[in-house]
């Protein structure tokens, strides 16, 4: 209702990146379409998703809502222009897992206020030996109680219904409130798994479980200052995390290990990949992702500094192509960039690195060689109109990607990636991680 016309699709939401798995091309206003979802990929959360024209022939827009699926055959009548608004978009009378989840949601924010104000006040209340505030303490951890025993409950209820597997998600652990702040934290993630039952294969079936440790992450991240420590924490918090999940179902123990190696890939933390390794040889970790992360721990053998920079094709402005270790250049190095133009790590280095490299003195003394891994249609209009901002690197796009002869060489699976290359001999001489390390390099190596 509400527009001209309209394309559907469902999308899953289980694994590291939503996949289409049905779709209808599209539908006027006032019809009905009927897609279907195998029954093997039940139960779980999906996306549906309208991409709409509010009159024919006029610019689609997308909306986007969240749903679950069992048995029960559902029947979805919607505005796509209001989505998720309750009095647009509505199931069936009869319809069980969407309806429970929407009450569970609505009485679990009003439970969850009462105790957000006095966690609030406890948080930042200067005067902690007062009676005031043991009494608050006090109270705090009755209702605590109360909550987590209503969660219990409604999940004992409703065990019959997939979306209560996820109820646990909202269970409360207890809190320090004595101490510093350092201490609160350390706390919270000592006592951040003490529900969950890692035995439960359906708690990966949708987006709750991913929110739920990515708060946990936060929780590492309030205690990182600079990024070597950074670095370290999050291999800390990783190898915590898996070995809790590595006595549960071996689907949860693959989940999780995949879910650290997407972590550490975009934040490239080679401590963390190299601390994945031992969890590729347990035959009980049923992880999607064993390929690449052996793939990128061969790379990081092979990879290293004193190594020869693979080499690949690179097209001149005149239209020639020659090697890459062909390419002649005065500057003592060629650094090799690997990055996307939409990619926000990516954006927060070019801000500060191009400005930088504009430097004359640093432009003799280096060469950039940037190669996009943009690919989809979206991507590659921001890269090109990124690459003429950015006129004082040599610059290609990297066809397919990830996929790409240069990023497959590389062993590149996150961006950005950065190799500095002596320019006559075609070495390795660095793989620095962040900007700073590049210009300590550079820096040091100068002075000689």
């Amino acid at each position: 209702m509400g527009v001209s016309q309209s394309k559907i699709k469902i999308l899953s939401v289980a694994g590291s990146s939503m996949k289409t798995i049905a779709e209808n091309p599209g539908i006027n206003k006032g019809e009905t379409a009927v897609l279907k979802v195998a029954g093997n990929m039940l139960p779980a959360e999906f996306v549906v998703r309208f991409d709409y024209q509010e009159k024919e022939g006029g610019d689609s827009y997308p909306a986007e809502k969240h749903i679950f699926m069992d048995k029960q055959d559902l029947e979805l009548w919607a505005r796509p222009k209001a989505l998720n608004e309750p009095d647009s978009t509505y199931f069936q009378k009869s319809e069980i897992e969407n309806t429970l989840f929407a009450r569970f949601s609505a009485d679990n924010g009003k439970r969850r206020a009462q105790l957000g104000l006095l966690q609030d006040f406890l948080m930042n209340y200067d005067q902690q030996e007062s009676k005031f505030f043991m009494l608050a303490t006090e109270e705090y951890e009755k209702k605590r109680l109360v909550y987590n025993k209503w969660i219990a409950t409604e999940t004992n209820q409703h065990q019959l219904a997939f979306v209560s597997n996820g109820f646990v998600f909202q269970h409360l652990p207890p809190m320090m409130w004595k101490g510093t702040e350092r201490d609160r934290t350390n706390n919270a993630i000592a006592n951040y798994f003490d529900a969950m039952d890692f035995k439960n294969p359906l708690i990966i079936k949708s987006t709750d479980i991913k929110d739920w440790m990515n708060k946990y992450i936060n929780l590492y991240g309030t205690m990182c200052p600079t990024t070597e420590l950074r670095d370290s924490l999050f291999t800390l918090a990783g190898k915590r995390a898996i070995e809790k999940a590595r006595l549960g179902h071996p689907l949860v123990y693959g989940w999780m290990v995949d879910y650290f190696y997407n972590g550490y890939e975009s934040f490239n933390i080679s401590a963390g990949i190299k601390m994945l390794e031992p969890y590729l040889n347990d035959l009980l970790c049923l992880t999607n992702k064993r390929t690449a992360i052996e793939e990128r721990l061969k790379g990081m053998e092979t990879l290293v500094v004193g190594s020869i920079a693979p080499d690949f094709p690179w097209k001149l402005d005149s239209g020639e192509t020659i090697g890459f270790h062909e390419y002649k250049t005065e500057a003592k190095y060629k650094l090799l960039l690997f990055w996307s133009a939409d990619c926000p790590h990516c954006k927060e280095m070019m801000e500060k690195f191009y400005p930088w490299y504009l430097e004359l003195a640093n432009r003799k003394l280096m060469d950039v060689f940037a190669i996009s891994l943009d690919e989809t249609e979206t991507e590659i209009p921001i890269w090109e109109r990124e690459m003429t901002m950015l006129s004082a690197f040599k610059h290609k796009r990297a066809e397919q990607g990830v996929r790409s002869l240069e990023a497959t060489a590389y062993f590149v699976l996150a961006t950005p990636t950065m190799i500095l290359v002596e320019a006559k001999t075609n070495t390795i001489v660095a793989l620095p991680e962040t900007e700073q390390q590049l210009h300590l390099f550079l820096w040091t190596n100068s002075q000689h």
